[in-house]
Parts: C-alpha cells; structure tokens; sequence
C-alpha cells in the first residue's frame, strides 16, 4: 500500500505516531500540511515527519499537486490518500481522486456531509474509477455504525429512523454539566483535550453533528439534503462573527442561559442531552432536549457517542451502538482500520 497524509493536525499526527508502530505494509509517499510538504518515493519514517516539516517553511500552492503526483506515479498495488484535514477545498477533491481509481481514506465530513449531490458523486465517482472510499472517522471516531447500516440494509433490513448523541464533544459537555461547573469552563476543557473543532463554534453551533447526521441518514436510505435538517444552535448571534480568539474570551456569556436550562430541567428529574434524530420520512433534527434517566443518552458518560438505529428488524428495542466518539487517537485508529480493510488485513 502507498499512501499520502493531508493534514498534520490532531489527527494526523496521531496518524503518524500509530504508523510508528502499525503492522500494515504501507509505505508512507508523501505529507502534507498548510505550512509545507514531504515527498520521499522510497518512503517517509512517519517518527520523522513532524520535525521534517517544521524545517521546511512555507509551502507552494502547487506543491499539494507533487505530493498527488507522487502517488499515481507509484506502482503500488493500492494507491491511498489519507484526508486529516478540515478543508473544504480538499474534500471536493475526493470524487477526483476517486474516480481516477485513487483510493481515500477520510476522517473529513465535508465530502459526505455536505449537499446530496457531492454525497452522490462521491458513489458515482467510485463506481466509474474503481476507487473505495473509507469514512469510518467522520462518524462517531469509527464506532461501527457506517458498517452496520450498509450490513443491515444489504440484507434487506429497512432502516426507519436514527437517532443519539453524535458528538463526542457535546457529550463531554452535557454528561458533565452539573451546576458545579460553568459551560464556559468546560467547553474549554473539552477544547483542551482536543474533543471539539478548531473553532468550537462549529460544534456549538450544530454544524458538525448535522453532516453526520447526514451521512448516517444517507446511507440509511434516506435522501437527506442539507437544509431538510433542523438545527438549534447554542450560538447568540453576537457569537457568531466573531475571531476565534474573541470568541474565548466571551465564552462566558453563555454559561446563564445553559444553566438556566439546566436547572430547569433539574426541576423536572431529567438530564439536557444534545441530540440528533432522523426518521424514514425524511424529519430530521439537531439539538439541546431534556431527557428522562430512563432514555439511552441519559446514561453516558465522558466523550461516549450513541447511536440507535431502529429498523423492521430492531424495533423494540432499537439496535444501539454506544462508545467513546471523540478524540484524535479513536479517530487515528479509525483511519488506520479502513486501511486495513482494503489491504485486506
């Protein structure tokens, strides 16, 4: 297998720390980050490219186009592009790649996530190329919940509704939420344990939780576009515009309304949850609930995900997949696993 890494943030450099180690026979052509590229036809020592790059200064814009180069120039059996980024502009390249019979592994969202039409043309793109497409880290840091809606529905299962907890960040936030804490200060916790986006109000604002959402409710079967889902964001507007670094300094005026919120539903013997929901219909919703200690998400703890997926099958009860759904490490690993499946490992 050879392969190229987009992107040296979290989750690439733990990418590259667990290739240190990793038993797949890949050889590693090329890195690259905003700052700069390697490029090594022999190979590239992934315990070395961190510091390698750091010394190389500023990048060309052609210089993305090498390290692509280098990969279809290469007679490995498998040829794979690896997408860590957050980029918009690299995710519109997956249907490219794929349809020149490059394969990407991707724990971007914004490919799969976005419009319907680009959710499509990704399939259509792999179809007509020969190209595979591993998502595994977009959704849940590789929980198996992808694989296990494509299973049941290839065998003939109907998938009518989903629905959880798809954040591992938001999670965090809420299983945590107490009275004890502020919001403000544990979101910047969750910030420092790399649970959330590079710009939190990405999370915050349901933005990341709605493509998942997305994803899972396409390859449910159902035809989802992006404006069919309805979204309570936790942003005041005067949040929204802001640079990022302001935007930490205010997060404190958050923290009255959340408490508020929670308080109330304190008041009534129940938890707030941050939700995702789908059903075959097409309804489809993002956002703060109050729950019951009876309900599924009432009972996590830490960054965990859930994700019930009810079917004609698993109806009462809905089929539940539940585990730790944040972090560059089980998101890393998830990357790695799509690798291995189409090595064969």
């Amino acid at each position: 297998v050879a392969a190229v890494l987009l992107g040296t943030g979290l989750v690439g450099s733990a990418l590259l720390r667990r290739l240190s180690t990793c038993p797949l026979p890949l050889r590693l052509l090329g890195v690259a980050n905003s700052r700069g590229v390697l490029v090594d036809t022999s190979g590239l020592v992934a315990a070395e490219v961190l510091p390698r790059l750091a010394a190389t200064g500023a990048a060309a814009p052609s210089d993305l186009d090498a390290v692509l180069q280098t990969l279809c120039d290469s007679a490995a059996g498998l040829r794979v592009v690896i997408d860590a980024t957050p980029s918009d502009a690299v995710a519109r390249c997956h249907a490219g790649w794929l349809a020149s019979g490059l394969h990407v592994v991707s724990a971007n969202k914004l490919a799969a996530g976005s419009t319907l039409a680009r959710w499509r043309g990704l399939r259509d793109a792999s179809r007509r190329g020969g190209g595979r497409y591993g998502d595994a880290a977009t959704v849940g840091a590789g929980l198996p919940v992808l694989s296990t809606l494509r299973r049941l529905r290839a065998a003939g299962d109907a998938v009518q509704g989903l629905e959880g907890v798809f954040s591992g960040s938001l999670s965090f936030l809420f299983n945590r939420l107490d009275g004890t804490r502020p919001f403000s200060r544990l979101l910047a916790e969750a910030f420092e344990r790399g649970y959330t986006e590079p710009d939190p109000r990405i999370d915050l604002a349901g933005a990341d939780v709605a493509r998942k959402l997305l994803i899972l409710a396409r390859e449910a079967g159902i035809a989802l576009e992006e404006g069919e889902v309805q979204v309570e964001g936790l942003l005041p507007e005067a949040l929204t515009s802001l640079p990022v670094a302001e935007f930490q300094r205010r997060l404190p005026e958050l923290d009255a309304e959340i408490e508020a919120r929670r308080a109330a539903a304190a008041a009534r013997g129940q938890v707030l949850r941050h939700l995702a929901r789908v059903d075959a219909s097409g309804r489809a919703r993002v956002g703060l609930e109050a729950v019951d200690p009876a309900h599924p998400a009432a009972a996590l703890v830490g960054a965990e995900n859930l994700f019930a997926i009810t079917s004609t099958v698993y109806r009462q009860p809905p089929l539940v997949i539940r585990g730790a759904g944040a972090g560059a490490e089980a998101t890393a690993l998830a990357l790695l696993a799509d690798l291995a499946v189409l090595a064969g490992a």
